[in-house]
């Protein structure tokens, strides 16, 4: 009898379980020299879309050191990005109604209010991804808002040339926030002094090595949006089984080692010192900068996402082949899908959505059953929030984002890894076809 076909395995190899055992034989499990590595090496990917740079020279510590922090999640990525532009009580968000739960909660966290977004008609005309209705943000944005915080859903990148027109032509209704007299209320007041308008916080967790054209130029997520959170989890593409990393492009008048050191301070309880810095001879003395959190990456993590990123390329490509004989399958069946590529972006290829014609939510749960009872495991991207019970206890009404409910109630994800044979991608599509046909 033919094996399930799982939904989103990790493509763990050797080379990342020999790494994690020299971190562990190293003496250096917690935050240490992997971790920092893996993080000058993210911030080479992000701004260069290469992974063999050497980043251990001077040049390449200088170039793209103080860049990316890793940390325990995406979460808590979004949230000390928000934190860091001195979010907090009375300030709104703009999410999209159509998200992972993280991308609100995080805004939540802060003790912001999220101001959730209908999504476009069937989404973006060319890629189809369910993103943000633009003139619906245009019309949310108050004197309230800080932050808008798009989606790049399924590893595909927003159009984020059109958010910063919008916050550019709403710069009027900004004020930035006066500074407490606190280490992070003064770094927080000058960020948005510097900003001068409502933040582009990007939610990456899909997007690690997508592209779009920006300017002319072919940019990668991460060095798009002013702030920009990714996931490591182990449904990821690139994953540290968990972890996540906050991305920022430069700011005027900050440098970029104050914002590191920021972000270093609020994952690690406002320590002034990390384990590492402490194994200086005579350096055991720390202050406490401010009560804050624990959310650091360890070098036991950062060492799979070390080898993760080695092979990483190669997966993307493994997952674009597989995209192509999905495409083909569903274009046969009329099935409406993500379109990965288009003129003017290229998607990390993290999720395959698909919409059946015709199905409601009854027979969209059915043909999930009717398919994983043939071996396909497939599941939903995503059950818009305010149809779950936090977000509809906060007001929200599923009724008020229309396109949202649409886009969701005849979706089935197929599943996209890079353990999935020719022969199982064959299967899926062939079972795939058999039961929307009712063979």
């Amino acid at each position: 009898m033919r094996q399930p076909i799982p939904f989103s395995p990790p493509d763990i190899s050797e080379l990342e379980i020999n790494e994690v055992a020299d971190a562990l034989r190293s003496g250096w499990i917690t935050t240490g020299p992997r971790t920092k590595l893996l993080e000058r090496r993210l911030a080479s990917y992000i701004q260069t879309g290469r992974t063999d740079i050497d980043c251990g020279t001077e040049d390449a510590i200088d170039r793209f050191g103080n860049r990316c922090v890793c940390l325990n999640s995406a979460t808590a990525a979004e949230e000390l990005n928000l934190r860091i532009l001195g979010v907090g009580p009375g300030d709104e968000v703009i999410v999209p109604a159509y998200t992972y739960t993280a991308t609100v909660s995080a805004a939540i966290h802060c003790g912001a209010t999220p101001v959730f977004v209908d999504i476009q008609q069937d989404g973006d005309l060319e890629s189809h991804c369910p993103e943000l209705d633009y003139e619906a943000v245009e019309e949310a944005i108050t004197p309230k808002t800080k932050a808008i915080v798009p989606v790049d859903l399924g590893g595909i990148v927003c159009d984020y040339e059109r958010l910063y027109r919008i916050v550019e032509q709403k710069k009027d209704l900004y004020a930035p926030l006066e500074s407490d007299g606190t280490p992070l209320g003064n770094l927080s007041s000058r960020v948005q002094q510097s900003l001068g308008r409502i933040a582009i916080v990007a939610d990456c967790a899909h997007s690690l090595g997508a592209s779009r054209i920006v300017d002319g130029q072919k940019t990668y997520s991460g060095a798009i949006a002013d702030f920009s959170s990714f996931s490591f989890h182990a449904v990821k593409n690139f994953t540290t089984a968990e972890g996540g990393a906050s991305a920022w492009r430069p700011l005027p008048g900050i440098q970029n080692a104050e914002l590191y050191s920021m972000y270093q301070l609020l994952s690690l309880h406002g320590q002034s010192k990390d384990a590492l810095a402490k194994t200086k001879v005579g350096a055991w003395e720390y202050d406490i900068v401010g009560p804050w959190y624990k959310c650091n990456m360890t070098d036991v993590m950062a060492a799979i996402g070390l080898r993760q990123l080695d092979r990483y390329e190669s997966l993307v490509r493994r997952r674009r082949q597989i995209i192509e004989k999905y495409d083909k399958a569903c274009d046969e069946l009329g099935i409406f899908h993500l379109n990965h590529s288009t003129h003017h972006q290229r998607s990390s290829n993290h999720l395959y959505l698909t919409r059946i014609p015709g199905a409601d939510e009854a027979r969209r749960n059915a043909i999930i059953v009717e398919l994983a009872e043939r071996g396909v495991t497939t599941n939903v991207h995503y059950k818009p929030l305010p149809m779950m019970t936090a977000y509809k206890s906060l007001g929200w009404d599923i009724k008020d984002f229309p396109n949202a409910y649409d886009y969701y109630h005849n979706l089935i994800t197929l599943p996209l890894h890079t353990l999935l044979s020719d022969e199982d991608v064959d299967y899926v599509c062939s079972t795939l076809k058999d039961v929307i046909q009712g063979k």
